[in-house]
């Protein structure tokens, strides 16, 4: 009986131990086949790029890869992606056959491996220290990292450390940092051999439009350059990429907090090269020809245009100012005039092109023929066919006066004014100051010693012919009801 029941009992321990045995044998395997489930690609996998640069601190990158994926549910770890990613605007798709790839879920790390982060990971866990001061009484001792506010404090046997004067050695680096921003997709996979493709936002890259202008004073004629300048500080490079450009103002929505930028910067300049142009919605779209790399932390300029024998004119202007109506006023002598420079951008003036927004600055030639800054101003996007107004600054050699020889008040509402405007030209050569009188309320031009052009309701227009170094004046009485 004894002998039935110790079979019986060794029967059973038998049994439970190949149970044991297969589940363990089943975990393994499971395990294993998680681990074979788990892939990774990196730029070595990349076969193209493009990048779509926006005004507003936005770029658009579509990439493809080529890797290999495990069929069915598995994780993929899309590496090397901007610091400044978006994540929530990333679209993934199969080039190899549509709609044989999922989505089921993303996750963003961006925990990356730094010293602070290295430190902040092992509070309250054993580090080593090793010391470089001989004044210790150790050389090498295991320690208690305690905290890592303002500086490390660690516990060796009943001591307190504040600091340490040598090496602080950790026994691993922790699972959850990385050494660069990894995008991870849980993905349902139909095919093994997959290209595919990564469209996503990113911030920190940006570009602009520079001009360089030369003027050519006596024939009224100039030279345009344009170029790009492309500001890279999202954290990753782009290598050989189709590069576009949107010009327009983009709707986006404004981030709760602005994400920190780089300020280390590189500076490169890419062979000049024909940039081609399009309209695209309600923007306009700009296409490098040649692919180009934007490494991280870099500014690169590239040829937008060149455009020569383009027709433009310096205008003078002296403008008056609402406020000289209402009161008497004293005499204002010795203003200098604003010196303007006009071009249409048209067709038939070398030109017909969208220019970008930017800053245009003007050289000339001096009397060596060396060419000599002489001013600069700012843009908007200026479609084809419209005119270019550039502010160059004061004329030192133009002066304007202006004098009130009368004011009268014909009722409560009702006054008459008189002025006379002198501007004396000190330049060797002749010119036209455009001499601009804005207007208020209903307002009629009793009197004036020339023709004036109404430009508007609410404006008038004296173009005073003035001989070189002589002077030419104007005078004009002005009745206005408020």
């Amino acid at each position: 009986m004894k002998r039935e029941i110790l079979q019986m009992l060794f029967l059973m321990v038998l049994v439970w131990g190949i149970m044991l045995f297969i589940h363990a044998q089943s975990v393994d395997a499971n395990t294993q086949q998680t681990e074979m489930k788990k892939s990774e690609t990196t730029l070595q996998d990349q076969t193209d790029i493009a990048v779509t640069i926006y005004n507003n601190d936005r770029a658009l990158i579509r990439e493809r890869r080529k890797i290999k994926l495990p069929r069915g549910e598995s994780s993929l770890k899309f590496m090397d992606v901007p610091e400044r990613i978006i994540p929530e605007t990333v679209c993934l798709k199969s080039l190899s056959q549509p709609g044989s790839l999922q989505i089921l879920e993303q996750n963003y790390e961006y925990d990356l491996i730094s010293p602070s982060k290295l430190m902040e990971k092992y509070v309250g866990k054993e580090v080593k220290l090793i010391n470089k001061n001989r004044d210790m009484d150790f050389y090498e001792v295991t320690a208690k990292l305690l905290s890592v506010n303002e500086s490390p404090v660690f516990q060796v046997d009943n001591q307190i450390y504040l600091g340490h004067p040598g090496n602080v050695v950790l026994p691993e680096l922790p699972a959850e940092l990385i050494a660069k921003p990894t995008l991870v997709w849980l993905l349902d996979n139909d095919l093994e051999a997959q290209e595919l493709e990564a469209s996503y936002l990113t911030s920190g890259i940006s570009w602009k439009a520079d001009y360089v202008l030369v003027y050519d004073e006596p024939k009224n004629s100039m030279d345009l350059e344009g170029w790009i300048t492309l500001n890279n500080n999202s954290g990753a490079t782009y290598q050989n990429a189709k590069l576009k450009l949107v010009a327009g103002e983009v709707n986006i929505v404004p981030p709760m907090a602005p994400a920190p930028m780089m300020d280390r910067m590189m500076v490169g300049v890419a062979k000049s090269m024909e940039v081609r142009e399009e309209s695209f919605a309600e923007y306009h779209l700009y296409t490098v020809p040649r692919r180009t790399t934007i490494k991280q932390n870099q500014s690169k300029q590239v040829s937008l245009l060149s455009a020569q024998g383009v027709k433009a004119n310096k205008i003078y202007e002296y403008r008056g100012n609402t406020s000289f109506y209402h009161d008497r006023i004293n005499p204002i002598r010795n203003e200098n005039i604003d010196a303007f420079l006009m071009f249409r951008n048209a067709e038939n003036n070398q030109l017909g092109v969208p220019l970008p927004e930017g800053v245009i600055r003007v050289y000339q030639e001096d009397s060596e023929g060396m060419l000599q800054f002489s001013g600069e101003d700012r843009i908007k996007h200026t479609p084809k066919d419209e005119e270019v107004r550039l502010r160059l600054g004061k004329a030192f050699d133009i002066i304007g006066e202006r004098t009130q020889t009368d004011f009268q008040k014909l009722g409560p509402t009702i006054v008459e004014c008189e002025f006379e405007i002198t501007i004396r030209n000190h330049k060797k050569n002749d010119i036209t100051v455009d001499i601009v009188e804005p207007m208020i309320g209903d307002w009629q031009i009793v009197k004036s010693s020339m023709d004036y052009e109404k430009k508007d309701a609410f404006s008038i227009i004296f173009h005073l012919p003035v001989k070189a170094e002589s002077a030419g004046d104007v005078s004009y009485r002005v009745r206005i009801r408020f």
